[in-house]
């Protein structure tokens, strides 16, 4: 497995953005941040570009990706926003300067199709903050952003998180995968398609009907990626909508009603995803679920430097 180091001081961490535009207000504190905290920053050339929604043409949110994949000095790519565009270049990507030069891919949203294709690889990536939640509106680095640069340094504490519904209780150990369920059920059938099998899946998602959840669910199920989990942990559904008509489950029942017949531990209300705090979590490596009544700790091996 070709595992990134993790990060020291004078360490350089580029910073892209493969989807959405995004604002000078938005991203350069958090750029400054990283500098004053002794790292280096490579900026994509197109950081700050426009074209329409997205952060500039195809070819740019291309080029910039692809100079940053293949440097062999960048320790991390922490990816500026998501939004919507990454799935309209990665044809054009190649991956190979990640597997000669292994550096840590964070980011979350649209970023969930590099976790994909990082994970089919086996390369290790950060379902975590991106430039643009950094800092608090006082300019104070956020928690979330606290706790990635203990990850990115070596160290990430075991999680421990309740929920207001009861969880399947058990306890599992397996490579943690997954991101948001929107991007995972719209890789299903490419070559980018997740492999969850004897996989502990995450999932999260924002502003989607009851109705779309549940078809996407379901899909999941149909597809085989729900049977052979070894665990499930569920993140933040944040937003979420319904119709005039109301679909009449909640997302937890969703959930639990397309899980049916599989005994696997699955752990409600982890703290990541679109809300705030937005914990992150190391992907592609070991972790042990263990989901009791109302309770659930995450805990992650071979994070120690």
């Amino acid at each position: 497995m070709p595992n990134p180091g993790f990060l020291n001081p004078g360490d350089l961490i580029a910073v892209v953005a493969p989807a959405g535009k995004i604002l000078p207000e938005q991203v350069v504190p958090a750029i400054d941040w990283l500098e004053r905290n002794g790292f280096r920053v490579l900026t994509g050339r197109h950081l700050l570009s426009a074209e329409f929604q997205f952060a500039g043409k195809d070819t740019e949110r291309t080029a910039d990706l692809q100079e940053a994949l293949d440097h062999p000095e960048v320790k991390a790519i922490i990816f500026a926003r998501g939004g919507y565009g990454t799935i309209r270049i990665v044809e054009s990507i190649s991956f190979e300067g990640l597997l000669k030069y292994p550096k840590w891919l964070v980011g979350f949203s649209d970023i969930t199709i590099l976790h994909n294709i990082s994970a089919n690889l086996d390369i290790p990536t950060i379902h975590g903050p991106m430039l643009r939640g950094f800092l608090e509106k006082d300019g104070q680095p956020a928690e979330s952003l606290i706790r990635l640069m203990q990850v990115l340094k070596g160290h990430q504490p075991a999680m421990h998180f309740e929920s207001m519904i009861p969880n399947q209780t058990g306890q599992a150990t397996g490579i943690l995968a997954g991101g948001n369920l929107s991007l995972i059920y719209s890789l299903l059938g490419t070559p980018y398609d997740l492999d969850t099998r004897d996989k502990i899946l995450f999932i999260e998602d924002i502003g989607e009907y009851l109705y779309h959840i549940d078809r996407m669910m379901i899909s999941l199920r149909l597809a085989g990626k729900l049977k052979n989990l070894k665990g499930l942990v569920v993140g933040q559904f944040t937003g979420l909508k319904d119709n005039d008509e109301p679909f009449g489950k909640t997302v937890e029942e969703i959930i639990r009603e397309s899980t049916r017949g599989y005994d696997y531990p699955i752990g409600f209300g982890c703290p990541s995803g679109h809300g705030s705090p937005n914990y992150p979590l190391v992907l592609g490596m070991p972790c042990t679920l263990k989901a009791e009544w109302n309770q659930t700790t995450l805990s992650f091996e071979n994070t120690s430097a």
